[in-house]
């Protein structure tokens, strides 16, 4: 009878340990959660309406010839406003067009959020529905994308940039892009 007692603590503290890994792991900013299969493929083809202009459609052909770091972000998204400072000053260097990916976000709240915050963007295109964020395999944000001139996916992140994944690994790709123009 006696060990019984003990039995519910025992299973908490277990499943607490449990967490905590887990928590531990998913904090882990070189991890992907899953390997994007896009990489070395097209950029998936979309046709989406730009945020400050929402009557204007933009499809990925247009954007095609120079490279672009594609960033998907929501108001919504408390790890969005921890990378925002970091990719502020990555867009300010202008090294490479950087669009921003709203997702699943109502116009106001997105604007909203903006004007709060700052935009680094070169241009926000608009997934409210999450029709286009499906081909590119998006399933969290904040997550973002290398595409090259040629419209090819090089890289991806899962997560929040920070300061050392954008001179470790976003840089070095996008000077292997540059070189190889």
């Amino acid at each position: 009878m006696k060990g019984s007692r003990w039995l519910p603590l025992g299973v908490a503290a277990a499943l607490g340990a449990l967490l905590a890994v887990g928590v531990m792991l998913s904090r882990n900013p070189g991890r992907e959660a899953l390997p994007s299969p896009l990489i070395g493929k097209p950029a998936p083809a979309f046709r989406l309406p730009v945020l400050h202009e929402p009557g204007r459609l933009v499809d990925s052909a247009q954007l095609r010839g120079a490279p672009y770091v594609l960033n998907v972000w929501g108001s919504w998204c408390p790890e969005c406003r921890v990378e925002h400072p970091v990719l502020t000053r990555f867009a300010e260097t202008k090294r490479v067009r950087v669009i921003g990916y709203n997702w699943k976000d109502e116009h106001a709240d997105a604007m909203r959020w903006l004007e709060q915050f700052g935009n680094p963007y070169w241009m926000v295109l608009v997934d409210r529905d999450s029709d286009t964020a499906i081909d590119w395999g998006i399933y969290g944000a904040p997550e973002t994308f290398l595409v090259d001139g040629a419209g090819i996916v090089r890289w991806k992140h899962v997560g929040a940039l920070t300061d050392a994944v954008i001179q470790d690994e976003l840089i070095p790709q996008l000077t292997e892009i540059e070189t190889a123009r």
